[in-house]
């Protein structure tokens, strides 16, 4: 884990950023509390730890992931899944494990930038930090290969999407400012969540700190679905 210290910065993307898209504006400056976060995506190993203690609310599969690995990310898991070995994990450490909000994951993504990419704007330096579709080999690869970012994390861009707490909403107009998860009070399962920081299987557009995507909480056959965890500070 990794501490990451408190701070504001402006979510989302500007009008002028190439590929951007409406659902990351409107710009916005959030201020988010210190966290620690880890510093690799949760591995496949980490994973099979986890699902072997006691179950709290769903099982789980020991071994989901399609591409094969102790070192590689865990993938082919829900954001339901996920929650579950946040719920294992905070069960059996007595810390409180969860998922980042998005507004924590992109600001520990960006780690003080403002440009296009944590290392600046331009996309030919991509490969110096992620695993994505002009380098990805049609696989996952183990955390941790590439460069880290300012934060000290590494696998913040490619190699898999990370899901988030958040509700899915088609754009920032009355985001929270405070760094919390943005979860509607009538939310149920079936509602899609985020996902963000981009995958082995996307182009660098994808890759970008602002850009986010959606998915049901519920999917499971998707190779390139991950994540990682947070821990409450005390």
């Amino acid at each position: 884990m990794v501490k990451i210290p408190a701070g504001s910065f402006m979510m989302g993307a500007p009008e002028n950023e190439k590929e951007s898209h409406s659902c990351e504006r409107p710009q916005h400056q959030v201020s988010v509390p210190a966290f620690l976060m880890g510093r690799y995506q949760v591995t496949q190993a980490q994973w099979k730890a986890v699902a072997g203690l006691p179950q709290i609310e769903r099982e789980l599969k020991p071994d989901p992931s399609h591409f094969k690995g102790d070192n590689l990310p865990v993938e082919n898991i829900s954001w339901l899944d996920a929650v579950e070995f946040c719920k294992r994990l905070s069960m059996h450490t007595g810390r409180e494990y969860r998922l980042p909000s998005e507004a924590e994951w992109e600001y520990a993504c960006r780690a003080g930038t403002t440009t296009t990419y944590s290392f600046g704007d331009d996309p030919a330096e991509l490969e110096n930090y992620a695993w994505y579709d002009e380098n990805f080999g049609r696989k996952t690869y183990p955390v941790g290969e590439k460069l880290l970012n300012a934060f000290g994390l590494y696998d913040m861009k490619g190699n898999v999407w990370e899901w988030c707490a958040d509700d899915w909403h088609g754009n920032y107009e009355g985001a929270p400012t405070d760094g919390s998860a943005w979860v509607d009070k009538n939310n149920n399962r079936s509602h899609s969540r985020l996902l963000r920081g981009g995958s082995w299987f996307d182009h660098a557009g994808s890759c970008r700190s602002a850009c986010r995507y959606s998915s049901d909480p519920r999917v499971l056959l998707s190779d390139d679905y991950g994540f990682r965890v947070v821990c409450v500070l005390q």
